[in-house]
Parts: structure tokens; sequence; C-alpha cells
């Protein structure tokens, strides 16, 4: 494969000319109740060149290393005639080429476990849901793994092989007391590494069939402006969503009014508040040292000390706004050019116990986990898994049906408190951005106490 990647990039007649081939083994076990859902193995390798010719871009994606050097010779005569007509000239920042072999020790390689017993582990879990009590009435159970060999070369001399595992769980159960109320509890993991990742999770299959039955008795919130905890898990989800996606540099040139927001240099919070997308966190799902165009990858500070400090970067948006490309150029597979995307963002831990921020709370709430939610630029929509009242500083009654709105510039500047308890996690999901769904990511934090959080629910 080397040397066929290495004589077309020679041949190329563009400017600059980049070949990601992703060779990749995969498994999925899902079942629904007592039901085996799916049960597939399958590999595959593709690749894809793209050229860059005049400022133009050509893109070309194969299944086969034949012909490989015609693959090139197609992405040139696209950027060619892209070229000709295109309003605007790409060009990208320069990186130093780099040659490396990035491999991984697995304790279990999922690719040497039989499919069998992938399902059997998950039957398990799936039985333990089913199992905990008679008013659990559905379950969901899904285990995927993956391992993609990633070889990524350019014509600046770059070349790079690079394996990267990926194992996730989900578990879910519902639960119902009659047809009005009906309650959900979920589990959701992710972890760059082997399939030992997914074994012994049985306390999670527990705790989402239990967490189902103890929301039919929760009462749900009353809808007002409250002080909010948000757990470590909504804390990592909402700084990803509702802020990290406006710092992608190819999502800013968009959106004229967040440009006139985002200026370098500006207060967004109390000067304990600092945000990180950070490059390389070793074990964490969707990790790798390098991007999807050969660039080290960073610790970037998009807040630091209450300050925004960067954005993330591709080569091409780094070039554009005359700074250094950060390593978070990514691609949901073979099939897709990398845009500029988040890997682990987080926001780093203060110095608040969590018995410190319930203390002078008189009524609040405290919301937990994240069924996901929706932002629309600067304004955003989270629903909580669930959440609890907090009365005179203790933590009071189960509630549901917690949603958060609000604005997320208005938001960071509420923060009043920033707990000492960071946690980072990877999910079963991932991330969605211009048609690329799902990107491993991971997000985290401590917990956050956050005033005048607008909270949807029951009305008063």
């Amino acid at each position: 494969m080397r040397e066929a990647i290495l004589r077309a990039l020679e041949r190329s007649r563009a400017d600059y000319t980049e070949i990601r081939v992703e060779r990749e083994w995969r498994t999925e076990v899902a079942y629904r109740k007592e039901n085996l859902e799916n049960l597939e193995a399958s590999s595959e390798l593709g690749g894809i060149v793209r050229c860059l010719v005049g400022g133009g871009w050509g893109i070309a994606v194969f299944n086969s290393l034949e012909n490989l050097e015609r693959r090139v010779e197609d992405a040139f005569r696209i950027a060619k005639a892209v070229s000709a007509k295109a309003p605007e000239r790409a060009a990208l920042a320069p990186t130093r080429p780099v040659q490396d072999e990035v491999r991984v020790t697995l304790k279990k390689d999922p690719r040497s476990i039989p499919l069998k017993q992938k399902q059997e582990l998950l039957r398990r879990y799936n039985e333990l849901m089913l199992k905990h009590s008679g008013k659990i009435v559905s379950t969901t159970a899904r285990y995927t793994d993956s391992f993609k060999e990633v070889t990524y070369a350019n014509s600046e001399g770059t070349f790079i092989v690079d394996e990267r595992p990926d194992v996730t769980l989900l578990l879910s159960a519902t639960a119902r007391e009659d047809e009005k109320n009906i309650q959900t509890g979920s589990e959701s993991l992710g972890w760059f590494a082997g399939f030992e990742a997914a074994e012994n999770q049985e306390e999670h299959a527990l705790k989402a069939a239990q967490r189902a039955i103890e929301l039919l008795g929760a009462k749900p919130v009353t809808a007002g402006v409250y002080t909010v905890i948000l757990d470590q898990d909504l804390a990592g989800v909402f700084i990803h969503e509702a802020f990290g996606h406006l710092c992608e540099a190819d999502f800013l040139f968009k959106n004229p009014r967040l440009q006139e927001i985002l200026k370098i240099g500006r207060p967004f919070g109390i000067p304990e508040l600092n945000v990180v997308d950070d490059g390389y966190l070793e074990g964490l799902r969707g990790n790798s040292k390098y991007d999807d165009e050969g660039t080290p990858r960073q610790k970037v500070y998009l807040i630091k000390n209450g300050v925004l400090n960067s954005f993330l970067h591709s080569r091409q948006t780094a070039a554009k706004m005359g700074t250094q490309p950060t390593g978070n150029a990514r691609a949901v597979n073979y099939q897709f050019e990398p845009i500029v995307r988040m890997r682990n963002t987080y926001i780093e831990p203060g110095s608040a116990t969590f018995e410190q921020m319930l203390k002078d709370i008189d009524y609040g709430i405290y919301a937990c986990g994240s069924f996901g939610g929706q932002t629309m630029l600067e304004q955003f929509t989270f629903e909580a898994k669930y959440a609890y009242e907090i009365v005179r500083g203790q933590l009071g009654e189960l509630l549901r049906d917690v949603v958060l709105t609000g604005n997320v510039f208005e938001t960071l500047k509420n923060i009043e408190m920033i707990g000492n308890d960071l946690v980072i996690k990877g999910t079963s999901g991932g991330c969605g951005k211009d048609g690329q769904f799902p990107l491993p990511v991971t997000t985290g934090g401590p917990h956050i106490r956050v005033r005048h959080v607008t909270i949807g629910g029951k009305a008063s």
C-alpha cells in the first residue's frame, strides 16, 4: 500500500495532494426487549483523494487501491475545473511533515473476540434490565466495536499509519405506570479501548432500569427561573453543543452575527472559567495523535481565565485567519473530506465542592445527564435525564421533564461556581455536523452552578 500511495502522490499534477485510506473491521449487536434485533460483522476498505489546484479542491473516493493514480488524476481534473470558477481561493497554513506509526496495544482486540461472545455479553445486560421490575416494559441494548487502520499521506512528505479502536455500549430501559406515565432510564458509554471495556458493566444496566422505575414516581418540574447546578455529564454536553460548535472556525465564517460576538479577548465568564478542547487524552473515545490532515493534535483553550482565547482550526481556516492549525480537521470516514470538529471538550475544574454549591440555595434545581437538545446559533435547549429539587441547601425530591433553555453567552456569564470534580467521558453516540454523523467525541466538566436558568416543564 505504501508504495502505491507514494507513487500516486509523486505523479500528481496538483499543487497539493493528499490520500487517506481506511481499513475498518466492525461489529454490532442489538436487542430490543427480548428480541435479538441485529447481529453483524463486516470489514471495508476505502479511501479519498483530495487535490488542490489554483485554490480549488477536487475529490475522488475509491474502494480499491487499484488504479490509485487514476483517482488522483480524477481529483486533479475536478480541482482544475473548480478553480476556474471558484469565488474564493483556498489555501493551507503550513505544517511540518510527519512520519509516524501509531499502533495500539489492547487487552482484548475486538477482532479476536467471537461474535457469539459479544452477543452473550449484551444478552446478559439486556436480561438484567428486563427482569429488574415488572414495570419494565421495553429495553434497548446495543454494543458496537470498530477497529480502523488509517493511512494518511500528502505531497508535502507526511506519511502516517494510525490505529483507532472504538467500543460503545448503550443500555436503555423503559418503565410504565399507566398509559400517561412512561419513563426511560439510559446509560451511554464509549471507549478508545478493546472488548474488555464493555465487560463487567452490569451496574450500568441495573442503573438504567432503576432510574426508569424511580422516574415513575418523580414529580414534573414546575416551570420557572432557578439557580441550577449541572452535573458533570450535562455540563460537558452543554459546553460542547452550545459553545464548542460556535468556536469551530468554519462555522464561524458562515455567521456574521457570531463574528461580531466572538472577539478574541472578550470576557465570557468568571476568571475561574476555562474551556478546553484537548487534542489527545489517551484512552478516551475518538482520540488520535493526528487529525485527518496529518496535523498533530493540540490542547486549545477556547476560554482562558474567563476570556475568549482561541478557535478550532483546520489548515484551511487557519490560513484564512492568519493563525496556526490546531489539529481539528476530522472526517467521520473515508467518504468525507475533513472539516473542523471537536475532540475532547470540557470545562476545567474549579475549587468548589458540591456541598459548597448546595449550601446557600433556598430553592433550586440539580439537573443530571442529557437526553440531547437543540441549538440555534447562541440559543440552546437541553433536556436533562432527571433532576432533584434543592431545598434549603439540601437535595430534595426527584424531578422529571426538566428542559433547560437560554442564551449560551448569558449562561456562561451566569456561572457563579465551578466544582473541583472533573469527569470526562465518551458515550455511545457521536457528534453531527454538515451531514457527518456520528463522529466519536468526549465531553466533560465538573459540577457547575448557574444563576437565572430558565426551566421549562409543567406550568405553575
